[in-house]
């Protein structure tokens, strides 16, 4: 079992930068593939971007390729998403998520967060 707290969303201006923070519970941090996922209002929520274990492989929507980076430091039991270039597509509530392998679907992760909103706006 692990828990996921998600913060550092918030209010920016179009082309502004945000970092969005997930710190897990528990010991088992480095064993956890981590996502980040998206759920715009009225809208399903979607995958933004997954890495595994160890760090060294990351995936991405093409939506926010070469915008958006994610990361993690085990040493911490915390995923990152830094956000550059925002746009105000990007408004939306961001879930981060924890599995046994990189997935972009959302049945591919046992644990979610209660999300943290992030608002851009034009």
């Amino acid at each position: 079992q692990v828990q996921l707290v998600e913060s550092g969303g918030g209010l920016m201006q179009a082309g502004g930068s945000l970092r969005l923070s997930c710190t897990a519970s528990g010991r088992t941090f480095s064993s956890y593939a981590m996502g980040w996922f998206r759920q715009a209002p009225e809208k399903e929520r979607k995958f933004v971007a997954t890495i595994n274990r160890s760090g060294n492989r990351t995936y991405y929507a093409d939506s926010v390729k070469g915008r958006f980076t994610i990361s993690r430091d085990n040493a911490k039991n915390t995923v990152y998403l830094q956000m550059n270039s925002l746009k105000p597509e990007d408004t939306a509530v961001y879930y981060c998520a924890a599995g046994y392998g990189v997935s972009m679907f959302r049945t591919g992760y046992s644990y979610w967060g209660q999300g943290t909103q992030v608002t851009v706006s034009s």
